[in-house]
């Protein structure tokens, strides 16, 4: 049954039901609306309500009236509208919504919400001597078409690459994507279907619900700890809820920055064969690690875990390439689905990932980004502590810091305050699906190097303290 919302009137919350049905596909076009009884009596609201709701819905085009026969959804109906599938959210805790503000920005705006470098942090100099090496290439790596795999000599490198963290992957067993987001939507193309259940850790990385909504999945979620997923209650959903699927990150956890145990992980790996659950491990931050964290797909075999990963995070956002290495018997029917939706796959980018890999100094240019990303971590922490923010805990790795702000502040409420002066801010429950972390905050430790975003983020918690103050008030 759906539910009426508690914001407007009967009237207009009655149309909100209708719009969210033609938006997410349970009503499509030329589709009978139920009848203004059978409404009225599902909503519990009166026969008048429903009357002067579908009018109304008539007057905008969305549905059609049949004289004798009822009402109908329009021909011409509205595409398909993410932010409308599940209940209206509050826009700064949406999971679309730290993507589009950081995408967004401003060349004036900060970004510590951001999930990725500045572009003086990537190996510029690297890239700029691959694409010189591109441009001498022949026609066929500048214009043509990949094949379906994607690039073998790259294929072969990432193997070796997955061996060195105990992962066995041959060449035939990864496939080469546009992005690690790419892989994870080919994924839920592949086993998933509208319904199932999907399991995700909370908080998580607020692109996996953005791309499971997408799919139409039921999401449910466990609690994270130091150490892994809470084992119990991740026992329990399984036991409970029987997800198909759960997607993970297992090294460098996004957004807690925590590492997988390798007791948590073999329990996991039992409650998966118990269940017969699939598990894709996101590996897109295995390159900020100096000393690699136990891996899901390496204790499995890739037997029931699918590992992912792009180069995104240490090589450039720019040029898109990412991987998936699977079971044999599950390569086909992957490589199907990428000519269907992408056709060849984005050679040039894999060439230029390829020519940067293979150039001796991107190993130089790791060890000298986590040295790096080690000292910003130690410094932003410190400088956030003095504004009252506490680290869940000190990572190991990695860009990110998940903080929890002072008692009684929001952080949905610091995030709209702050990007009233070109702060973007990612606000806790962006990331948990049980919206239990609206006084956390997670920090890009790489993005937090103007002083600005500490002068704004004091401000942004004092406003956010004093909610009778005006929220316009700038900070000092």
């Amino acid at each position: 049954m759906d539910r009426i919302a508690g914001d407007g009137t009967l009237t207009a919350q009655v149309m909100a039901v209708i719009r969210q049905r033609v938006a997410n596909r349970s009503l499509t076009a030329g589709a009978k609306l139920p009848s203004i009884r059978a409404l009225a009596a599902s909503l519990r609201v009166s026969t008048s309500t429903v009357v002067e709701a579908y009018e109304r819905l008539v007057g905008e085009g969305l549905i059609q009236s049949r004289p004798g026969s009822g009402f109908y959804v329009a021909s011409q109906t509205a595409p398909l509208a993410l932010s409308e599938i599940g209940p209206k959210l509050d826009r700064e805790i949406d999971p679309f919504w730290v993507s589009r503000q950081s995408l967004d920005a401003g060349d004036g705006d900060l970004k510590p919400g951001c999930g990725w470098l500045p572009p003086a942090w990537f190996p510029e100099d690297g890239l700029r001597r691959a694409l010189r090496s591109l441009s001498r290439a022949d026609s066929a790596a500048l214009s043509d078409y990949g094949t379906p795999l994607g690039l073998a000599p790259l294929r072969q490198l990432i193997g070796r690459r997955l061996a060195e963290k105990g992962v066995e992957a041959p060449p035939d067993q990864i496939l080469l994507t546009d992005s690690g987001t790419q892989s994870i939507d080919l994924l839920c193309r592949f086993l998933v279907e509208p319904g199932d259940v999907v399991l995700v850790d909370d908080p998580c990385y607020f692109n996996f619900q953005a791309l499971l909504k997408a799919h139409r999945v039921v999401i449910v979620s466990v609690p994270y700890t130091p150490n892994g997923p809470d084992i119990e209650a991740f026992a329990q959903v399984c036991a409970e809820r029987r997800p198909r699927l759960y997607i993970t990150n297992s090294a460098i956890h996004n957004p807690t920055g925590a590492t997988l145990s390798p007791v948590i992980a073999h329990r996991v790996l039992k409650l998966a064969e118990q269940f017969a659950l699939t598990i894709i491990e996101d590996d897109i931050f295995a390159d900020f690690e100096a000393l690699p964290a136990p891996r899901l797909a390496a204790f499995d075999g890739l037997e029931r875990v699918i590992q992912i990963g792009s180069f995104s995070k240490t090589l450039s956002a720019s040029a898109r390439c990412g991987f998936i290495a699977t079971r044999p018997d599950w390569i086909e029917g992957l490589i199907d689905l990428k000519i269907a939706t992408t056709f060849g796959g984005g050679r040039l980018n894999a060439e230029l990932t390829l020519a940067v890999l293979r150039d001796g100094g991107y190993r130089k240019h790791l060890e000298a980004l986590r040295l790096r990303l080690s000292r910003a971590r130690l410094e932003v922490g410190a400088k956030l502590r003095t504004l009252g923010l506490v680290p869940w805990i000190e990572p190991q790795a990695g860009m990110f810091l998940w903080c929890r702000l002072p008692e009684g502040i929001d952080a949905a409420d610091v995030a709209r305050a702050a990007l009233g002066h070109g702060i973007v801010l990612a606000p806790g429950n962006a990331f948990s699906v049980a919206q239990s972390a609206g006084n956390y905050l997670r920090f890009n430790v790489s993005q937090c190097q103007d002083e600005r975003v500490f002068t704004v983020l004091e401000a942004a918690i004092g406003m956010a303290a004093r909610p009778d103050k005006a929220r316009s008030a700038s900070p000092s």
